[in-house]
């Protein structure tokens, strides 16, 4: 059994509008309803765990009717940070048939049913793998003012979501003793185990919507991708 939990718990203040990001509107639907249904139309996912604003939690019941969100099981409430976002959804899950759990941001509705796929297939086989992209940039390394060195970008990947684990291997980094609730994403809290981590390309098109300018490149990609 393949749970995926989407995080979308956060406020947008980055994004500068009056209602949290993920739920303004792209093409008539919000922005959570792009992303729930790249998972809920994804076969090897089984179930979804959503965890939103707490504030937010009954509106959303409304709109989880309204689309059919058939595979959308509970709904969580975030936490200040995103890491403590993931272990409210780790906490959520009951079923202990739950082998791989895949964790996706909310805010990237662009990711398609093939990379959920293979990031999860990969996971099956390593025990934790990420969706990465590559470095398009050259990429500086500065120091004092000055630029020091040029980085070999044919080595650097950027992450993207989802990344996808056993589950036993995630429930250990969120353990008490190697919990920081800083962490950006879940690879970092696994990579602090000693778990080796595989990699799946993924699409630069799998983009994160943080200002308005990304939503404008959001709104042109999905309608390319309906058409």
């Amino acid at each position: 059994m393949n749970t995926a939990i989407i995080v979308a718990a956060g406020q947008g203040k980055r994004f500068g509008a009056k209602k949290p990001k993920q739920f303004i509107e792209i093409h008539g639907k919000p922005l959570i309803i792009h992303t729930l249904e790249c998972f809920e139309n994804c076969f090897v996912i089984d179930e979804i765990i959503l965890i939103l604003p707490a504030e937010e939690i009954a509106n959303f019941q409304n709109l989880s009717e309204k689309f059919n969100l058939t595979k959308l099981k509970k709904i969580a409430a975030g936490g200040k940070t995103r890491a403590e976002s993931v272990y409210n959804g780790l906490k959520a899950i009951e079923s202990e048939a739950v082998k791989i759990v895949a964790v996706h941001d909310g805010a990237r509705p662009l990711v398609t049913g093939e990379e959920i796929t293979a990031t999860i297939e990969s996971a099956k086989e390593t025990g934790a793998a990420c969706l990465v992209a590559s470095v398009n940039d050259t990429i500086k390394k500065v120091s004092g003012g000055k630029i020091i060195k040029t980085i070999d970008r044919s080595k650097l990947r950027r992450a993207l979501t989802p990344q996808a684990f056993h589950f036993e291997i995630l429930q250990k980094a969120f353990a008490t003793d190697n919990f920081e609730e800083t962490a950006t994403d879940e690879c970092f809290l696994v990579e602090k185990l000693g778990y080796e981590i595989s990699f799946v390309e993924g699409s630069p098109k799998n983009i994160k919507i943080t200002t308005p300018e990304d939503l404008i490149l959001a709104e042109g990609l999905l309608k390319e991708s309906k058409i």
